[in-house]
């Protein structure tokens, strides 16, 4: 088993695992924060933005480095357009207007589509939810860029777009840092 990948794995997981808990722990500090109808990226800006961005931009550079070290041409590509996303997301808050909007983009788009080839890199039956956790996200991007929200608010649809993906890839991650890969 290649070390690099291994620790490409490691990697993906330190980065989202960090990331969820310090948005929560930003949702948690941020007064009057509703998770229906506040974006995530509300939490970039005021009292919790140096959680939420320095998370955020972590989490971009982890999983940059993740795809450079796994050795995939296709995940890399993903990973690391998908990584500059999340930093772009970091650097450029929601204030920003257009360059937040690009990031998140590229973030979102990006990751989602790694769900795809990262299926049969890995052995496992869990790997089967990876394209079903990716297409979820898709679906609540679409929701989210035609204004689709329903009773979830756009803050509740836009976490049907990062949820999935985090718990996708920190599956992955956890598979390939323990071994569980196919080999090309």
């Amino acid at each position: 088993m290649n070390r690099r990948v291994r620790l490409s794995g490691v990697l993906l997981v330190v980065g989202t695992t960090q990331f969820w808990a310090f948005t929560l722990l930003a949702e948690e500090l941020y007064k009057g924060y509703n998770l229906n109808y506040n974006y995530i990226s509300d939490l970039g800006v005021g009292p919790t933005s140096f959680i939420f961005n320095g998370s955020v931009i972590a989490l971009g550079i982890l999983v940059l480095m993740s795809g450079i070290l796994i050795g995939r041409k296709s995940l890399t590509t993903l990973f690391v357009i998908g990584g500059l996303g999340m930093i772009g997301v970091g650097i450029f808050p929601e204030t920003t207007g257009p360059p937040h909007l690009i990031s998140a983009l590229l973030a979102f788009l990006f990751s989602s589509l790694a769900s795809f080839p990262a299926t049969r890199m890995v052995r496992g039956s869990v790997r089967v939810l990876f394209p079903i956790l990716g297409l979820t996200s898709l679906i609540s991007l679409a929701l989210f860029v035609f204004k689709i929200f329903g009773t979830l608010g756009p803050g509740g649809v836009e976490r049907f777009i990062v949820l999935p993906d985090l718990i996708w890839a920190t599956s992955f991650g956890s598979l390939i840092s323990g071994g569980e890969v196919v080999e090309a």
